[in-house]
């Protein structure tokens, strides 16, 4: 893929602070006034995702790393959220990720050790560090173009689930016997052809997909 360069890196983190905001809304409209402890979910999914990527040295385990990547987005959801939340995000944010030397395949324990100095992080400064979450997108591997497809799909699937009833308990999570990141995943891939009409396309085949579940 071309080098992103410094004002196309900035657009991409534009459009996702700008639909974090349109997704924090819809949770509260004073969201950044909540005290929020984005720090908190932050490290939780840190864990959720090692489970996802493979720990256990008693068993066998193969990474899922579709699911691994989705929790990656998950944290940048937080993240995006956080660094908000403290202002206007700084321009250096874009040209870090823009930056990231992405390996030709998975550093497992690399990833592992990226992983734990994040959630480490997480807990002693109750904040964002955001040269651990780089590293593990370089050891995973998953650049700042994959970082932002993944976060404008997630995105929409948050979006979806709070206009049915995440918030309430009424949403169902479980599709046909599958978690709805993997249907999520299965349209991505369908509707990568047309990345302008992408967020208006993935929202319809979310409904279609729910409407049988």
């Amino acid at each position: 893929m071309p080098k992103i360069s410094a004002t196309q890196a900035q657009t991409m983190l534009n459009t996702m602070a700008t639909m974090q905001e349109e997704h924090n809304l819809l949770l509260h409209a004073q969201w950044r006034e909540q005290g929020f402890e984005f720090y908190r979910a932050m490290w939780v999914e840190c864990a959720e995702m090692l489970d996802h990527f493979g720990w256990k040295w008693w068993k066998q385990q193969s990474p899922d790393i579709d699911q691994v990547k989705l929790e990656l987005v998950d944290i940048w959801h937080f993240a995006l959220s956080e660094l908000m939340r403290d202002g206007e995000i700084p321009p250096a944010v874009a040209e870090q990720l823009a930056s990231v030397a992405v390996r030709e395949s998975a550093d497992a324990d690399a990833f592992r050790l990226a992983i734990e100095t994040l959630a480490g992080s997480c807990l002693q400064t109750r904040s964002f560090d955001l040269a651990a979450f780089t590293a593990a997108m370089a050891t995973l591997p998953m650049d700042y173009a994959e970082l932002y497809a993944l976060y404008i799909g997630k995105n929409m699937l948050n979006r979806f689930r709070q206009n049915n009833g995440y918030k309430s308990g009424e949403y169902k999570k479980l599709w046909q016997g599958r978690e709805d990141n993997e249907h999520l995943i299965e349209l991505l891939a369908e509707l990568s052809d047309d990345p302008e009409q992408l967020p208006q396309r993935l929202y319809a085949g979310l409904e279609a997909r729910y409407a049988l579940a």
